[in-house]
């Protein structure tokens, strides 16, 4: 205890000692100073401060030009932050580095990747660069992406021909005059994008100097990074355009499919797209006098070009069933249309049937579509396998209809994607696997039925990557 108290007092005196040994130095200090003032005066010594002022410190023109430089990159950055529009990007990135380079003009031209083009997209001071588009290869547009630096032709009249010739040429088509060139590549992670084009010094002599070439690559790498940003907004905003459109697409087409009816009407059906649209269709309808029409079809491809194909197919289906009961006459009639209109390389299979519940009679005609199951009260299947070619394909072709009993029993039409559904090892479902789906679930009514089936199908690890359409006749 006691040395502790030693020791705390010990450190106080030190301190005390200390400040009064400053206190001592200060006023020698002190008093040497006045002391000195006091022999200057008496021996008329002359005050030198009098005489010699303080040095001016001028301003570095370095620091002040790079302090120039970052604070137009800050601005860069706030002005391109403000927008993600490509074409506001642009301009703003042409104007601030105008300015700042002191151009008489400038313009971006972006690289198109399939063309393998210079395409111009902004510009300011410079017209009818709109349409101008210019091989990658060409002109210092070509070296500075080659090179993935900024290039400066000092004065395009004494560079070498072909870049004389190509800026005489440009001149001529853009109605101005090119003394000297800047062009600096837009580089993000290392990907040429496009370049930005400077034009003439507002200078007398109109050239550029090496100073300005370090001044504009600088400057391009901010703008390409806004550019890029800018240029994804937009994919972006297209791309979810596009998909709005496509879902309204696949809204419309579930108008185009039947609606299933109560347990009493004797057909069902059900689609499941493997996408948002769906390049297959059915429907059916009650033809009065206890017949019943149904199609069921399945467009060749998948995406919207077929499902455009589908939709045309269908509306032609629903306007000319109601007045045509041959399944034979309709075919013709959609392959005749279907040949004059659709694109080279496209065809529909479709299967058209009319279901006679008073005569217990099915009257089908196939056009190149999956031959359907027929599943009988004893529990055995038996297939419809005649069929004509898909619609589209040829133009002058007569298809034939059949006329089958049909009695306590179950006609499954359906299309290749219930056959062709894989699981996790690549096999294949196949007519027989679908068989036994239907053996599974025939006492369901014929709505739930197929819902089942469907559920089945996909709850036991099948990967679904085409559509899955199902269309069920229960004859009595």
């Amino acid at each position: 205890m006691g040395g502790n108290i030693n020791n705390t007092v010990n450190t106080i005196l030190n301190k005390n000692n200390s400040i009064l040994n400053m206190n001592i130095k200060s006023g020698r200090i002190n008093y040497d100073f006045h002391d000195n003032l006091n022999y200057q005066k008496k021996r008329g010594i002359p005050n030198t401060k009098m005489f010699f002022k303080p040095k001016k410190i001028e301003p570095n023109k370095e620091n002040l030009s790079l302090n120039e430089d970052l604070a137009i990159i800050t601005k860069m950055n706030q002005e391109f932050a403000r927008s993600l529009d490509l074409k506001e990007t642009l301009q703003t990135a042409l104007e601030l580095i105008i300015n700042r380079i002191k151009a008489q003009a400038a313009n971006i031209f972006l690289i198109d990747d399939k063309k393998q083009v210079f395409q111009c997209i902004a510009s300011k001071y410079q017209s009818y660069l709109d349409e101008y588009e210019i091989p990658l290869t060409q002109g210092v547009m070509g070296k500075a992406i080659l090179q993935k630096k900024c290039v400066r032709v000092g004065d395009v009249r004494k560079d070498v021909r072909e870049i004389a010739e190509f800026y005489f040429d440009l001149d001529n088509k853009t109605n101005f005059t090119t003394y000297s060139v800047l062009c600096s590549p837009l580089i993000v992670a290392n990907e040429c994008i496009g370049v930005i084009h400077c034009l003439n010094k507002k200078s007398t002599d109109k050239l550029f100097q090496e100073g300005d070439r370090k001044l504009l690559e600088t400057l391009s790498g901010p703008a390409a990074l806004a550019i890029r940003n800018a240029k994804m907004a937009k994919e972006l905003i297209d791309k979810n355009r596009m998909q709005k459109e496509i879902e309204i697409v696949g809204e419309i087409q579930k108008t185009l499919l039947s609606q299933n009816k109560d347990d009493k009407f004797p057909i069902a059906g059900i689609n499941i797209p493997a996408k948002i649209v769906s390049g297959d269709f059915y429907n059916f309808s009650d033809l009065g006098n206890g017949k019943y029409g149904f199609g069921v079809a399945d467009v060749s491809g998948k995406g919207i070009k077929s499902s455009l194909l589908m939709s045309k197919a269908s509306s032609l289906y629903r306007c000319l069933s109601k007045t045509i009961f041959s399944p034979a006459a309709l075919l013709d009639l959609l392959n005749k249309e279907i040949c004059e209109t659709t694109s080279r390389g496209m065809f529909v299979t479709m299967l058209i049937g009319i279901y006679d519940s008073n005569k217990k009679e099915l009257l089908l005609s196939n056009a190149g579509h999956e031959p359907p199951l027929v599943f009988k009260k004893d529990g055995n299947f038996s297939n419809y396998t005649e069929a004509g070619p898909p619609l589209g394909i040829m133009s002058k072709i007569k298809y034939k209809e059949s006329a089958i009993n049909f009695s306590e029993s179950s006609m499954y039409v359906f299309t290749d994607g219930i056959t062709e559904i894989k699981d996790p090892n690549g096999e294949m479902l196949g007519a027989e696997g679908f068989q036994n789906y239907i053996k599974k679930f025939k006492d369901e009514p014929s709505n739930d039925r197929l819902k089942k089936i469907v559920e089945d199908i996909v709850k036991s690890g099948k990967i679904q990557k085409d559509d899955l359409t199902i269309v069920v006749v229960d004859g009595k």
